[in-house]
């Protein structure tokens, strides 16, 4: 622990991620091996939430998050002559909880009163009180995930990407496409033409295959900015759409991938940066300050 740089006049409540009482609370089931920190590690303190294979824990995912990480001294300190940290490494062991009561920091621009509902940011899986997230307001356009290609062995050769781009994990169909399959691995290609790794070894001659999700392609923003797991609504997209990764863009115009492939013409697009929680705040807590938060409702 490095040198004390200042004198409190009231000692802190508890460190962010603490439980806040000796309620019961509960975990997430996970399957073997699960779950892990996912790529860009995972926030002590935050919601959480699972990747599609139900392994992976980010702090930023479409719709309610899967639960809440606990401060277990799980942390690893890599920077150099750092105090400390309140992140776990990518691939080390995580835990859920979806009950329990537990200290988190206010991140809204509001004091947070006893029983507020608590909404998750999809982006950072930060928690506010009350009121949910400033999201944006953008005119784009969404595209199926659609090439010509053919597949021998485990290789998957792309020639034409008539939309969308390409990804590790995503499900590929068409003539003749054994069902399951699945990209594993890049090869040449990086989301257009060129090679890719499948998970299913077979023989397809060059046909029309379409991957799972989309791409949307924003043109104009008219506020906000857009994030990772952020929901999408407008009159023709479809319910349940949300950004999965960024792509050209970086919460502004640009191309950023979805989880539903679906084709929307050039639309005013609203975006929801945050989700409701069944949590509920059980303290007062000004911006900026630790609030207790449950699933144990008074009454």
């Amino acid at each position: 622990m490095g040198f004390p740089r200042q004198v409190n006049v009231q000692g802190a409540p508890a460190v962010l991620g603490d439980f806040c009482d000796s309620n019961p609370r509960s975990t997430v089931d996970a399957g073997a091996g699960a779950f892990v920190a996912g790529p860009n590690g995972l926030a002590v303190g935050r919601f959480a939430w699972a990747d599609p294979t139900n392994k992976m824990l980010n702090n930023y995912g479409p719709g309610a998050p899967t639960g809440f990480i606990h401060r277990d001294q799980q942390g690893l300190i890599t920077a150099f002559l750092a105090d400390d940290t309140l992140v776990i490494p990518q691939g080390y062991p995580a835990t859920a909880f979806n009950a329990g009561g537990f200290w988190v920091l206010n991140s809204g621009s509001s004091t947070s009163a006893v029983e507020q509902v608590a909404y998750a940011n999809n982006s950072t899986g930060q928690v506010q009180f009350g009121s949910n997230w400033t999201g944006a307001s953008v005119t784009g356009s969404i595209a199926p995930n659609v090439v010509t290609g053919s597949i021998e062995g485990d290789t998957l050769t792309v020639t034409d990407v008539t939309s969308g781009v390409l990804a590790v994990g995503q499900t590929i169909s068409g003539a003749g496409v054994t069902a399951g399959t699945t990209i594993s691995a890049l090869g040449t290609g990086t989301g257009g033409d060129g090679t890719y790794m499948v998970s299913i070894p077979q023989t397809v001659a060059s046909t029309t295959i379409t991957a799972s999700g989309g791409v949307l392609t924003v043109t104009a923003v008219a506020s906000g900015a857009l994030g990772l797991g952020d929901a999408l609504t407008g009159s023709g997209v479809m319910a349940g759409t949300a950004i999965t990764a960024l792509l050209s863009g970086n919460g502004g115009m640009g191309t950023y991938a979805v989880n539903i492939g679906q084709t929307v013409v050039s639309e005013a697009i609203t975006v929801a940066a945050g989700t409701q929680t069944k949590w509920v705040a059980s303290s007062i807590g000004a911006p900026g300050e630790l609030v207790k938060m449950t699933t144990w409702l008074n009454g």
